[in-house]
């Protein structure tokens, strides 16, 4: 029996911890039609870039070893060496196409996700060599889906492929009375053509493949409820994690007031260390208190009031009795009422007055 839990029971979305933990072991969402997309595609470009040049070199070099084969030494050495050479050019002239290849294959992998380097996947696993799991790989959902790919891409690349043919079924014929200085190029056009049709069919295959491949890696990451609360236990004890968490939590409810402080009607300020932003309306029971600091924070609500055109008002002693017993979004105490009042005329005052 299989210690792993039932495919039915895991029922719950998937943390970020536990994603992040797939991601760490190498497993990943990751589709094999688009790194043969991505190779396809490098063929394709080596044909259009370096095809003539490539078979120019070659033929230049045949050409002359034909013309001088008579010259040939026909010694063990000598023969080492003109089988080198033969070997040599073989290779520069496929160097350039294979190195689009293999660029096209990384990338491939890379725009899928980054690198990983990890030994997990190298890790033997026991569960690998039971038969049921074998069965299970052999016979299961996974192998009908990629049995059922397997055949749509064969029926749409030859669906492709037949339709460019025909369409150049007159110029066929003709290739079989065309010289072949003429025939390389012709044949070199109709394989462009066939590529661009078959990297149309794979495109669409490679994008659906990913879209599959992630909705199932996704799918295989989900939890059961004794998961998701053992990670929960896990985490919450974590003094790391709480620390983090309480940081979160801090820098939202600072986001959260600074987003307050436009509304305000006068930014009440000690100089150097504290500010508060108090907002009234009329008909408003008493002012609100839609943010305070100390030193950096204050001077952050500051600079916001200023870049907001909110009047900012210095009363020392004020501004540390309000930030002293006023919370966020509470109505100012009793005792501060007849202070805040005469800062809000004056600021009223000199509203109108600028009005």
């Amino acid at each position: 029996m299989s210690d792993e839990p039932d495919k039915d029971d895991r029922t719950e979305e998937p943390t970020q911890r536990k994603l992040e933990q797939a991601v760490e072991k190498g497993d990943v969402a990751r589709s094999q039609e688009i790194g043969t997309f991505f190779v396809l595609c490098g063929f394709t470009l080596a044909l259009l870039i370096a095809a003539g040049s490539s078979a120019r070199e070659a033929t230049l070099q045949l050409r002359s070893f034909l013309m001088n084969a008579h010259q040939v030494p026909s010694g063990g050495d000598a023969l080492f060496h003109v089988t080198a050479k033969g070997v040599m050019t073989g290779f520069a002239a496929l160097a350039l196409p294979l190195g689009f290849i293999l660029v096209a294959a990384l990338a491939g992998a890379l725009i899928q996700h980054k690198p990983l380097w990890t030994t997990e996947p190298l890790m033997p696993k026991f569960n690998r060599i039971s038969p049921m799991a074998g069965a299970k790989r052999i016979f299961g959902k996974e192998a009908w889906v990629n049995f059922a790919k397997g055949l749509a891409k064969i029926m749409l690349v030859g669906v492709g492929v037949w339709m460019v043919l025909w369409g150049e079924r007159d110029r066929l014929q003709s290739f079989a009375q065309m010289d072949v200085s003429a025939l390389l190029p012709a044949v070199l056009v109709l394989t462009i053509k066939l590529m661009a049709g078959v990297l149309a069919i794979f495109a669409v295959i490679a994008i659906g493949d990913f879209g599959y491949q992630r909705f199932s890696w996704y799918q295989r990451q989900r939890m059961t409820r004794q998961e998701l609360k053992d990670e929960y236990k896990n985490s919450e004890g974590n003094p790391e994690v709480k620390a983090k968490l309480r940081q979160l939590r801090a820098q939202r409810a600072r986001s959260r007031m600074m987003a307050q402080v436009p509304k305000a009607t006068v930014i009440i300020t000690n100089p150097t260390h504290f500010a508060v932003a108090l907002q009234y309306e009329n008909g408003q029971g008493a002012p609100v208190c839609l943010a305070k600091g100390v030193d950096a924070i204050a001077l952050k609500i500051r600079e916001v009031a200023g870049a907001h055109d909110i009047p900012i008002v210095e009363n020392p002693p004020l501004a540390r009795a309000l930030y002293a017993t006023v919370e966020i979004d509470e109505e100012i105490p009793v005792e501060h009422y007849q202070a805040v009042a005469e800062v809000v005329g004056y600021v009223l005052r000199l509203k109108r007055r600028r009005a």
